[in-house]
């Protein structure tokens, strides 16, 4: 179904529930009214992008006319120049209905817990770790988002071995369940003073946050191990056995957790992460029925799958599922990472639309 008919069908939608929600008789029904509301707030967002794109292609259109007309080198060159930047504004606007238009899996509007761990490259990798988490941590701050550390490993020189965190907010899941796989690094590490480039890498994980409901333990499954915290180079960091392993026996799935000082908590968060591997699990077994019929291989669940290359030297970052590269790398690890997961999920489902 092309964009226009999907309009259509919203800007009814809209009329109606706009109708609805002035009702008496549904403001009184709470539950009702506000599920109305947030769907009407939905519709009035991608309503408002599209009059937005409707008059840019309209100015543009405006603009080309007149260059037919005109004489005058500074105009043309005037009109041309805003033209080019209406063009990529249009393009934008685009892209980001589609986004808003595409079918919501249940799982996006869950919290996410985000595991990052060093692969090959040794402490190079470790420091790349660290970096990816920074990375992350910047875009989280710039959408509002929340972070609660469940558990780390660090290095004596500012790495981490592995680092996993829980991200609260809204639609955390949908927003960053495609950058799971293995992100490498190319560039001169710290430690090496002969200048030659290295490669190094890091893999990724970002699980949706499971509740009781969605996946339940049952105890006897699991087999709780305590042990006293260490920081970099195994030194103890705590006097007390504080930190935990919990292991669920029937799926050998083993998560520890020792950032807190309290063993409770430790392994309060530790089940939370287990609870959320295992609903990755059934979700990953899913995508692999569907794998089939899938055209794209963006959200193919794939954990071995290089995604990412980022190459210091050329300030160049490589996303090779979708073949896209952009020469901004320095911004990129400073969290401006948008552009790339709104590429990637378009990328998803784009057999979703016909061409504009």
């Amino acid at each position: 179904m092309k964009i226009e008919n999907k309009i259509a069908h919203l800007t009814a939608e809209y009329e109606e529930l706009k109708e609805k929600i002035s009702d008496p008789k549904i403001i009184n029904q709470q539950n009702l009214y506000i599920d109305l509301t947030v769907r009407f707030k939905e519709i009035s967002e991608i309503l408002e992008l599209h009059h937005n794109m409707v008059q840019t292609k309209q100015t543009i259109t405006e603009n080309t006319d007149a260059l037919s007309h005109e004489t005058d080198e500074e105009m043309i060159d005037l009109y041309k120049e805003e033209n080019e930047k209406l063009d990529k504004e249009f393009d934008k606007l685009f892209l980001q209905i589609k986004l808003l238009l595409l079918p919501k899996d249940k799982n996006d509007e869950k919290n996410a817990i985000m595991e990052i761990r060093a692969g090959t490259g040794g402490d190079e990798a470790a420091l790349f770790t660290a970096d990816l988490y920074k990375m992350y941590s910047a875009f989280i701050e710039k959408k509002g988002w929340k972070i609660d550390m469940m558990n780390s490993n660090p290095t004596g020189i500012g790495g981490f071995k592995e680092i996993a965190f829980e991200i609260t907010g809204k639609d955390v899941f949908g927003t960053l369940k495609y950058e799971s796989g293995v992100h490498r690094v190319q560039r001169v590490p710290e430690t090496e003073s002969s200048g030659r480039i290295h490669t190094s890498a890091s893999s990724v994980v970002v699980l949706p946050e499971a509740e009781e409901v969605d996946i339940q333990i049952n105890d006897k499954d699991l087999k709780i191990d305590v042990y006293r915290s260490s920081g970099p180079g195994g030194q103890s960091v705590n006097t007390t056995d504080s930190a935990v392993r919990v292991t669920h026996i029937p799926s050998g799935l083993v998560v520890t957790c020792q950032d807190e000082k309290s063993q409770h908590k430790n392994k309060k968060k530790a089940i939370k992460v287990l609870r959320s591997r295992l609903l990755d699990q059934e979700i990953r077994m899913q995508q692999k029925d569907r794998s089939n019929k899938r055209k794209s291989m963006v959200g193919s669940g794939d954990r071995s799958a290089k995604i990412r290359t980022y190459n210091f030297p050329q300030s160049r970052v490589t996303d090779h599922r979708i073949k896209f590269t952009t020469h901004n790398l320095e911004a990129i690890m400073n969290g401006e990472i948008q552009e790339l997961i709104d590429k990637l999920h378009f990328e998803v489902q784009k057999e979703f639309f016909e061409d504009k």
